[in-house]
């Protein structure tokens, strides 16, 4: 219940809005027995958070993996940006809200993270030799990287009124992966050209 009534909180008011007060006012229970439940906000905002994972992780788990790189990305893409665009401020938590200092999430939660980042790994998997787990994981994470900087903009009404999210979202996909197809060399900090 608690989870739940922070969840519809955060969805229509943001983050910045929620309160164990008023979790516990929608529930109709004193705030004293949320902390019967949960340590802290903090512990109920990782649940909060794990359950928009949990969302977007279902909307793309039946994607085609084994239409190629481009469609599956694509889908996936897709697929992201119609979730957080449907769901702004629950997405928008995820990537706002910071433990205090020194203590790191759970591992449950951090498996939920992982199960996206999954997803692209599986989408650029056909790119890489077997030996190469390493450089897989790292170009996923990059193209995440860009695609919820895209999610972010759009959701947050900040990209330039001529751009769709989903055509951008295309256009990076096919600009990465034609760069992917072209490497000759892996990057390294130490070997990275300057930016600038």
């Amino acid at each position: 219940m608690a989870v739940a009534a922070a969840t519809k909180i955060v969805a229509k008011q943001g983050l910045k809005k929620l309160s164990t007060r008023l979790i516990a006012a929608r529930m109709g229970y004193s705030a004293g027995t949320l902390y019967q439940l949960f340590d802290n906000l903090d512990d109920i905002i990782l649940h909060v958070n794990a359950r928009t994972l949990e969302g977007l992780s279902e909307t793309c788990r039946d994607v085609d993996f084994a239409a190629g790189p481009e469609a599956s990305l694509y889908e996936l893409a897709r697929r992201y940006i119609d979730y957080t665009g449907r769901n702004p401020n629950l997405w928008a938590a995820v990537f706002e809200h910071s433990l205090p200092r020194g203590r790191t999430a759970p591992k449950w939660y951090a498996e939920k993270s992982g199960v996206l980042l999954e997803f692209g790994e599986r989408a650029v998997a056909p790119l890489f030799g077997s030996d190469e787990d390493a450089a897989r994981r790292h170009e996923a994470n990059v193209l995440w990287a860009g695609l919820y900087g895209i999610g972010s903009l759009a959701t947050t009404g900040k990209l330039p009124a001529s751009e769709e999210p989903q055509l951008m979202a295309l256009s990076l996909i096919r600009n990465y992966l034609a760069g992917l197809r072209e490497r000759s060399m892996p990057i390294s900090a130490a070997g990275a050209p300057k930016l600038g």
